[in-house]
């Protein structure tokens, strides 16, 4: 039996629901886990895995606006995140020392790794998305991502080849040779699966994301919302919290769900509205939902660039938050017909375990 050490950076609960199935799998072949985050991702880890071991790790702070100006403020971040991924490696060495873990495994954490222990870099994002004024930067974060990819084994991307149908679009495509050779394209990687069960809520509101935007939304739609039609239910991705309250007859709100009954009510769910977030997209090809709306979190370029991306597909609508209108919006999005279908997340994470990791357990 092997000791795994899995480390997901906390902007929000994606990165933590992505490693959910890669943690399940490792249990199902007897192996031992011990989760190192923070914030959110910490509290819904330790409810979905009770059993497995915690430790607090702070990451660097999410560089996100209360406005839709994002990129100022990051670029104004980038030296106290260089200072903090040099402190977060000093942490993850000290953790890591005692020899008593065989692989370590980051969700998009660029510090957390070691040069005795096979390491793993779990991301979607081989480049990044940057506006046409700044374009040139985009190619130069191909070789900013090739610089920290040659610390790690191999780099795990939760999406297709980009040769074929993926979700991601050019974010997963990289022309670097060193981030070639270690990338493998496991396909979408989510908590979701599938159930045979009526779809009987009308719309599914999940609201999720680094604070403090995941508030905006949640006054935004909160205002909104009883004005569709049907039953209605909204989730506030609050993990520190424990509630349910009734709006009115048909609007339900509750501050969180485990990973299993947000898995059924998405099932249940007939029309589902969101962040464009890359782990909420697998989900909604996992469970090849047709019908949805996507607002981007204000100033986070990747998930501008997907909702982008979908428009132009036609699978998905996508609205800013400034300028929403439910009703609306969610009539456009009637139009649109859905990603194509894809193979799933038990496949992917079989595949990952018995190609990748088992060669290293």
């Amino acid at each position: 039996m092997a000791h795994v050490f899995i480390s997901p950076l906390s902007w929000g609960l994606g990165h933590a629901a992505r490693v959910t199935p890669i943690i399940r799998e490792l249990i199902s072949h007897g192996h031992e886990i011990t989760i190192a985050t923070s914030g959110g991702a910490l509290e819904m880890l330790k409810k979905e895995f009770p059993g497995c071991h915690f430790i607090f790790f702070q990451d660097y702070p999410a560089p996100y606006s209360s406005t839709r100006f994002f990129l100022p403020k990051f670029a104004l971040s980038i030296p106290n995140l260089t200072k903090k991924l040099r402190d977060e490696k000093k942490i993850a060495d000290s953790l890591l020392s005692g020899n008593k873990y065989d692989m370590v495994i980051s969700d998009s954490r660029l510090g957390v790794y070691s040069e005795k222990i096979p390491s793993f870099l779990i991301s979607h994002q081989l480049r990044f998305s940057l506006p046409y004024y700044i374009e040139p930067f985009e190619t130069f974060s191909l070789y900013i991502n090739e610089y920290f990819h040659k610390r790690f084994e191999r780099i795990i991307v939760p999406d297709s080849n980009p040769d074929t149908v993926c979700l991601s679009g050019k974010l997963c495509r990289s022309t670097r040779r060193t981030t070639n050779m270690k990338a493998y394209y496991t396909g979408i990687l989510c908590p979701a699966h599938k159930m045979d069960v009526p779809e009987d809520i009308d719309f599914l509101l999940s609201i999720s994301g680094p604070e403090p935007q995941r508030s905006k939304l949640e006054e935004i739609l909160l205002r909104q919302v009883q004005k569709l039609p049907g039953e209605k239910i909204v989730l506030l991705g609050r993990p520190q919290d424990n509630f349910e309250k009734k709006l009115d007859r048909d609007t339900t709100v509750k501050s969180y769900v485990s990973f299993e009954e947000k898995n059924l009510l998405m099932n249940r769910a007939k029309f589902i509205i969101s962040r464009s977030g890359y782990t909420t997209m697998m989900e909604m090809a996992e469970l090849d939902k047709k019908h949805g709306l996507f607002t981007p979190t204000p100033g986070q370029t990747e998930q501008e660039y997907l909702s982008e991306y979908y428009e132009k597909q036609r699978w998905f609508n996508s609205k800013s938050q400034y300028g929403l209108d439910l009703l609306k919006d969610v009539e456009k999005a009637m139009e649109y017909k859905g990603f194509p279908a894809m193979p799933k997340t038990n496949d992917n994470v079989n595949r990952l375990y018995n190609e990748v990791l088992a060669r290293y357990l």
